[in-house]
C-alpha cells in the first residue's frame, strides 16, 4: 500500500492534469490541507515536495506553491532568427518563440545589466581576442509572467556596440528589433550562426534563479553569431531550465554531393 503522502500527491497530480488546478493557480496552503483532513503537516508537505520534484509545481517564499505551465514553450531555431521578424518587425528572438507558441509576452519580460568586463576564455576565444581583453556583457534575464524561462549573456567587443542601444540596461529588448537590428544599423549584418546545446546540472545559484525543482536540469546553449565575411559580432551564453521548453528545428537538408557533381 503506498504512503499516505504518495496517495495525496497522486490525487492533486490527477486535479492538476485534469485542468482542476490551472497552470498559475496556487495551491491550498499545507494548513488547509490539513484541516480538510488530507493528512498532517508533514504528509502534506511531502505531497507537495513530490509534485515539485515532478515538475508539476513550483514553490517560492511569497507565492507558495504554484501550478507550473505544462505545455513547454517552442523554442524555435532557424525561423527565428528570420531576418523578416527583426529587420522589417520588432519580433526579438524570446517573442518570436512566444508567439509560435501561442503565449502572451510583455517586452519587459526581458530585463538586463550591461557591464564591461574582462573576456572569459570562452569568450576571447570566440571573438579571437586575447586573453583579459574588455568585452560588453549584455546579460539577460527572461520571463514567463513571474517564472523566469531562461537567461541569456551576450558578450561584443567594445568597438561594434560602443554607443549603441546593446549598452543600455533599459528593461527589454535594445529598442525595434533588437540587438541584431542594432548590430544591422550598424553595418554588421547578421548572416550566419553556430550553436551548440549541452545539458548539465544547475549550478545553485543557477536553480535559484531560475526557481528550477529539486533534480531538474538546465540546457547551456552557446550561439556564435557571424556577419557573410566571417566576423563575429556576438558570442552568447544562454541557460535553459530544461522542461520549460521544446527544441524545435525546421531546415532544409543538405546535399554536398550535389555541388561537388557541377
Amino acid at each position: 500500500m503506498a504512503p499516505k503522502w504518495r496517495e495525496l500527491a497522486d490525487t492533486l497530480a490527477a486535479r492538476i492534469r485534469s485542468g482542476e488546478y490551472a497552470p498559475g493557480q496556487q495551491l491550498p496552503h499545507i494548513r488547509e490541507l490539513v484541516e480538510a483532513g488530507e493528512g498532517s503537516k508533514s504528509t502534506v508537505h511531502a505531497a507537495y515536495k513530490a509534485l515539485e520534484a515532478e515538475g508539476l509545481v513550483a514553490s517560492s517564499r511569497g507565492h507558495g506553491t504554484v501550478v507550473r505551465q505544462q505545455t513547454p514553450l517552442k523554442r524555435l531555431g532557424v525561423a527565428r532568427y528570420d531576418k523578416a521578424k527583426w529587420r522589417d518587425g520588432d519580433q526579438v528572438a524570446f517573442i518570436a518563440d512566444r508567439v509560435a507558441t501561442g503565449r502572451a509576452y510583455r517586452r519587459g519580460d526581458q530585463t538586463q545589466t550591461v557591464s564591461l568586463v574582462e573576456a572569459p576564455p570562452a569568450v576571447a576565444e570566440a571573438h579571437g581576442l586575447p586573453a583579459g581583453a574588455d568585452v560588453y556583457a549584455r546579460a539577460r534575464l527572461v520571463k514567463e509572467g513571474d517564472q523566469p524561462t531562461h537567461t541569456l549573456t551576450s558578450y561584443y567587443r567594445p568597438e561594434h556596440v560602443e554607443g549603441t542601444r546593446i549598452v543600455d540596461p533599459t528593461p527589454g529588448p535594445a529598442g525595434r528589433g533588437g540587438g541584431f537590428r542594432v548590430l544591422y544599423d550598424a553595418g554588421y549584418e547578421i548572416d550566419h550562426m553556430k550553436e551548440q546545446l549541452f545539458a548539465r546540472v544547475p549550478t545553485s545559484d543557477e536553480a535559484k534563479l531560475l526557481q528550477l525543482a529539486a533534480g531538474e536540469w538546465v540546457v547551456e546553449l552557446h550561439r556564435t553569431t557571424f556577419t557573410a565575411d566571417d566576423t563575429v559580432v556576438e558570442f552568447a551564453v544562454g541557460v535553459h531550465a530544461a522542461s520549460r521548453f521544446a527544441w524545435e528545428y525546421d531546415f532544409k537538408v543538405p546535399d554536398s554531393a550535389e555541388g561537388s557533381a557541377q
